[in-house]
């Protein structure tokens, strides 16, 4: 049998399995991080790169090939590398380590606690694959990451929306004191804020949309996938606003409050599980103050995900952006 009738009879290849997460039509920029760290490498000696055998993948190869002489492979051991990083940011240099998410929250967290959180050492944490990016089953679906870190004391946590919050993201992450982890998109990223009065800033929430009858408060790409269901409900006469939170701790919960504090109809969008993430952020923001608003998860569920191409499981657990449109019409209609 010929490729050309293999590719037509198996639409969906196991290469979708770990293709882009940009919607058909989204522009996307090629390994942002690897270029952004090397734009502050060029001004700052002290940027040195480590990563655990996954250069290639986390698009440390870019800095890697134009700072050889500061660039670790540090081979499978996410333990030995966040220790190794550690001793460097001890002498007063600013490591940025990548590994997939999974490697550095499952396999890594007590190095990242006790070597790391526990010294506020600026080191900062690029992990790739996080939550449903990738087809290839729990072992490497790190949907439950953010729930790990949120308790650890003095660490960042950060979920990009796209290429423009990693590009700027990064020379503050270097800049800034103490450790960080970012929930890192690589390859081919979507790039939609630019479209946006945007700028990241470390710390705090964006309201990128306006809009009077819906809000969607979200973070890494369901950023996107808000912001692009937010058009297509502009056809059932729906006006949604997008609130983007890329730093999950600190939580902005003053911006998040004050937007929430309305009488439209408000869900959260989160690319993790519905435990101990963005909704759960909120809910706490929530129980601590008088707003006494109603909530509603977009969310993965709390269990274990199946394998298979990315846009068919993101069409199964709802986080598409067609998923997204179907939800927000559901709830308005619960409303009367």
């Amino acid at each position: 049998m010929s490729t050309s009738n293999t590719a037509e009879q198996k639409p969906l290849r196991s290469a979708a399995m770990i293709a882009s997460i940009a919607d058909p039509g989204v522009e996307t920029t090629r390994a942002p991080f690897g270029h952004a760290l090397n734009a502050v490498a060029a001004q700052d000696e002290r940027i040195v790169g480590l990563t655990a055998d996954l250069g290639k993948y986390t698009d440390l190869h870019i800095f890697g090939r134009e700072h050889p002489q500061r660039y670790y492979q540090m081979g499978m051991a996410e333990q030995l590398m966040l220790g190794a990083a550690a001793g460097m940011a001890q002498t007063g240099l600013v490591p940025f380590v990548t590994t997939y998410s999974v490697f550095a929250t499952r396999r890594a967290y007590d190095f990242l606690c006790l070597d790391i959180a526990e010294p506020e050492l600026n080191v900062n944490v690029m992990a790739a694959l996080p939550g449903l990016t990738t087809g290839y089953g729990p072992s490497h679906q790190a949907t439950e990451d953010i729930s790990i870190l949120r308790g650890m004391p003095n660490l960042t946590i950060v979920d990009p929306a796209d290429a423009v919050d990693i590009e700027q993201a990064v020379p503050q992450l270097a800049a800034a004191p103490g450790p960080s982890y970012t929930r890192l998109l690589r390859g081919a990223v979507p790039r939609v804020l630019h479209e946006y009065d945007y700028s990241f800033e470390l710390g705090k929430a964006k309201l990128v949309r306006p809009g009077t009858d819906v809000l969607l408060i979200a973070s890494g790409l369901m950023t996107m996938r808000a912001l692009l269901a937010a058009e297509k409900l502009a056809a059932h006469d729906v006006d949604v606003a997008v609130l983007h939170c890329p730093t999950i701790k600190p939580f902005d919960a003053e911006t998040v409050l004050a937007e929430i504090d309305s009488p439209r109809l408000t869900l959260t969008c989160e690319n993790h599980t519905v435990i101990g993430g963005l909704f759960e952020s909120v809910a706490a923001a929530l129980a601590r103050r008088p707003v006494g608003r109603p909530v509603h998860p977009i969310a993965l569920p709390d269990e274990f995900l199946d394998a298979g191409a990315l846009p068919t499981l993101h069409d199964r657990y709802g986080l598409s952006t067609d998923a997204v449109v179907a939800r927000v019409l559901t709830e308005l209609d619960a409303q009367g």
